[in-house]
């Protein structure tokens, strides 16, 4: 049960790159045009996209990187001519769907691989700094979003009179810088350069017209608006009106909105509906820490009475922001992990277990604090102490309750107010009128006492503590690429290193004595771009056979391309050619001819796949 509660996040999201052209580690024969990358999701552009050097380590002057055939999943730039032969390094970085930079290297030969080649730059290439400070200013959103929304929350929510305008301000401002701090150093960070470019006019127009630019300088918009709402006027003495809380309440969904419309929810599969779920979340979490912070903070103010019906109110609501957590984490991490695998075999299943152990200790000291809020909620027995009499105990009742009294042995007393019996109030066992030691009313409808608010606040502290640890995890989850995307990088790479090949058994018979048997032809990779294609011929008794001709030819008929000549050529016992190109994926028709002498051929049809 505990992978309910996961992060603020949860989806296919970070680019995996799915394939290069050329590809990894070929050998070409002649130069490439152009470099192309495909992703599993849609990615942004960069001004310095692509770097690609040569094998003495000079950076070659490429064109403008642009997407290919206007497909938001490539990114690809031209090529100068007159490379010259060698290994050649491309080093990329493009930014996901998700707001995050994701970056890369490969390498292509032409000719023939070179005995020197340039550095491989490291696949996670970043500034330590830009990407430290980046990574601090949004925890620092997350605690600012959760001190806002919760203590406005306890306010508006569960009706607590005591002042949390420090708190409010607190949470105000720290969101307030932390959005300023994101939208300078946002540059940086996706570039992977220092914090010398957070100030460069230029990276900074590109950030504000980038998805995350708009989305944060929305949040600013939303802050300021925060401002003009009338929090302190209804609080103090009467309960807030749809004037307060509709306001309230959009303004919270806005915040909450600017994360979900940047983070893992705004990419990969089903985003409408990770979408709500992300908001969810968030909000459920704000409403839950924040409310922890300003419930700690009321508690520490000994003058200021916090009435027991308030953190009852509180109590329930947390219940309620769990019972959301619960449902929206389940389906983010389904979306996130993709399998049960990856809990174990990727980072993002590693930090998720460590937060679910965290969670686990959050709601142990949740449960602990419900056992007082239950305490508070029960009321106290009241115990009359008439003149002469001997006390007796009898259990406290409502506003307005009476009870029947008597003076003396045999003699009755009208119905009189609870604790007016004898003209003496009403005492607890302790000897004391029922009143707490600020003075307010104990039990249900009162205040909680000094012991009361001792222990309730070393509850409420352990959660916030446990609380903050819960946000540090969570802030590292959003940043880190999800299970499902890191298992298709993987098979991605995998691929790449271990290119697939197709064998197809062609039989075939012309017709005359000894004219039949099969063709074996091997295609490899099988993928789109160069592949090479080899052939042997077997005769009637299973061993290898020559024949004058043999010719392949390969067809998409789908898309009208084709016929594709292979133009192997006989080199003693097998056919082979290595200048086969096929430009697209899908089911290609094979045709095999094989001439068996200078009047008898027969031609044979087969299927394969081209990915």
């Amino acid at each position: 049960m505990l992978v309910l509660f996961t992060g603020v996040s949860g989806a296919s999201a970070h680019a995996a790159l799915t394939g290069t052209d050329p590809q990894d580690g070929s050998v070409l024969k002649s130069e490439p045009r152009r470099v192309t990358l495909t992703f599993s999701e849609s990615i942004g552009l960069l001004d310095d996209s692509f770097r690609v050097l040569t094998p003495e380590n000079r950076r070659v002057h490429t064109g403008a990187p642009s997407h290919a055939d206007d497909r938001s999943d490539t990114a690809s730039v031209t090529l100068p001519r007159g490379l010259g032969t060698g290994t050649f390094t491309v080093a990329w970085r493009v930014v996901s769907a998700d707001s995050h930079p994701v970056s890369g290297a490969f390498t292509f030969s032409i000719g023939k691989p070179s005995a020197t080649t340039a550095p491989l730059p490291s696949a996670a290439a970043s500034n330590p700094a830009s990407t430290g400070l980046y990574d601090i200013a949004r925890y620092a959103a997350y605690s600012g979003l959760a001190l806002l929304i919760g203590a406005a929350t306890f306010v508006l929510g569960c009706g607590h009179r005591g002042s949390v305008r420090r708190l409010l301000l607190t949470g105000w401002w720290t969101l307030l810088g932390s959005t300023l701090a994101l939208l300078l150093l946002r540059g940086p960070y996706e570039r992977g350069t220092g914090l010398g470019d957070a100030l460069d006019p230029s990276i900074l127009s590109d950030t504000l017209t980038s998805r995350p630019g708009i989305v944060l300088v929305a949040r600013l918009a939303l802050l300021a608006a925060a401002v003009l709402l009338p929090l302190r006027a209804p609080l103090r003495d009467r309960a807030p009106g749809p004037a307060v809380l509709l306001p309230g309440g959009l303004l919270a969904l806005g915040l909450a909105v600017t994360w979900a419309a940047a983070e893992h929810a705004s990419a990969g599969i089903q985003v409408p509906v990770a979408m709500v779920s992300s908001v969810l979340h968030l909000l459920a979490m704000a409403v839950w820490l924040g409310g922890l912070a300003a419930l700690l903070s009321a508690l520490h103010r000994p003058a200021e009475p916090v009435a027991t019906a308030v953190v009852t109110r509180f109590s329930r609501l947390a219940l309620v922001s769990v019972a959301v957590l619960a449902a929206t984490g389940v389906y983010q991490s389904w979306r996130g992990l993709g399998s049960w695998d990856a809990l174990t075999s990727t980072s993002y299943g590693r930090l998720l277990l460590v937060k679910v152990a965290a969670v686990a200790l959050l709601l142990a000291g949740a449960a602990f604090s419900r056992r007082w809020t239950a305490r508070l909620a029960t009321p106290r027995a009241a115990v009359t102490v008439p003149a002469g009499r001997v006390p007796v105990t009898v259990p406290a009742g409502g506003p307005g309750e009476t009870r029947e009294g008597t003076d003396g042995p045999g003699e009755e007393r009208g119905p009189q107010p609870e604790g007016a019996e004898d003209g003496h109030e009403g005492r607890t066992e302790d000897g004391h009128d029922g009143r707490t030691e600020d003075g307010h009313d104990g039990g249900a409808g009162g205040t909680i006492d000094a012991g009361q608010r001792q222990g309730l606040r070393r509850s409420v502290l352990a959660e916030v503590t446990v609380g903050i640890l819960v946000l540090m995890i969570t802030t590292m989850l959003t940043g880190t690429q999800p299970g499902r995307a890191a298992e298709e990088t993987a098979a991605a790479t995998a691929a790449a290193d271990h290119p697939a090949s197709s064998t197809t058994t062609v039989p075939f018979d012309v017709g005359t004595p000894g004219g039949h048997g099969k063709v074996q032809v091997e295609l490899s990779p099988g993928r789109v771009g160069e592949n090479s294609v080899q052939a042997v011929i077997f005769g009637p008794d299973g061993g290898l056979a020559t024949v004058p001709e043999l010719r392949i030819t390969f067809t998409l008929e789908s898309q009208q391309v084709g016929p594709i000549d292979a133009e192997i050529t006989d080199k003693g016992g097998y056919w082979t050619s290595d200048t086969l190109t096929l430009p697209l994926p899908g089911t290609w028709t094979m045709k095999t001819t094989v001439r068996t002498t200078d009047v008898d051929q027969v031609t044979v049809e087969r299927k394969v796949r081209v990915s």
